[in-house]
């Protein structure tokens, strides 16, 4: 690497990591890229928010560094870094490995004007775009994400989250209460969220009669992670034309929280 960018990970961030990173396939031929330099392409790309072919020349060719992270995404393994690295941040702030409670929350975000899978209309809050379902836990940790159409309701997209929360078993062993808006609120949600992940459902509504901001129990927490996330201009906005992808580079925005904290 000729240049050094904001966006690339120390050597100390790197070796964190690096042992998280699967070898290389048996029987191929010898790997012969930087895996630190195709991390630092990556990151530079969710950080910057360039197009793929905008890559600067100093990184690995881009249909290289685009081929190990959509692999990755398809066989799991960022989503086991970032679990990994959420487990040792957990541990670092003196807390246990598996959260007690965790709050969910949604963000409408506009879409790219190429983008044309999995879209639609926000009346709410008037975007017309794709919603994030965010599960974190009380450091603000996402535990799981779902990204779909804006136009998707929050009970309905809140029990798909929680699917994929509940399916992970092991890292949410502990879990007992989920904090919620008024947006999750109703018998029928939360008879489900009890019958199926045997968790309490507490409701934190904001007071009558009051003006601006706010600072809601619990809820800021979730709050302040879409703020982290909007420290990357990919995700400013969903540019990506599956979901998947877009919810691939919101654990890439945590993993990269969360490294710099640990190292």
């Amino acid at each position: 690497m000729s240049k050094a960018y904001p966006s690339n990970l120390s050597w100390e961030q790197y070796k964190l990591i690096s042992d998280l990173i699967p070898e290389a396939k048996l029987g191929g031929r010898k790997r012969e890229v930087d895996m630190w330099a195709v991390l630092n392409a990556i990151f530079y790309i969710l950080v910057e928010g360039v197009r793929w072919r905008s890559l600067p020349g100093d990184f690995p060719a881009w249909q290289t560094v685009y081929t190990y992270f959509r692999n990755w995404r398809k066989d799991g393994t960022w989503l086991h870094i970032h679990d990994s690295l959420r487990e040792w941040t957990r541990i670092e702030h003196e807390r246990h490995p598996s959260p007690s409670e965790a709050i969910i929350d949604s963000q409408s975000v506009k879409s790219a004007a190429m983008v044309s899978q999995e879209v639609g209309f926000d009346a709410g809050k008037k975007i017309k775009g794709r919603k994030r379902f965010m599960t974190v836990d009380t450091l603000g940790l996402v535990l799981r994400v779902l990204v779909t159409a804006a136009s998707v309701g929050e009970r309905q997209g809140g029990k798909q989250v929680l699917q994929r929360v509940k399916q992970s078993n092991t890292q949410v062993s502990r879990l007992t209460t989920l904090w919620v808006d008024g947006g999750f609120d109703g018998e029928a949600f939360m008879q489900w969220v009890m019958d199926f992940c045997r968790w309490i459902v507490q409701v934190v509504l904001r007071p009558e009669q009051t003006k601006g901001f706010v600072l809601l129990k619990k809820r800021w927490v979730v709050e302040r992670t879409f703020g982290w996330l909007m420290g990357c201009r990919r995700l400013v906005r969903d540019y990506e034309l599956l979901p998947e992808t877009s919810e691939t580079f919101i654990y890439l925005a945590m993993i990269r929280i969360m490294v710099r904290r640990l190292a």
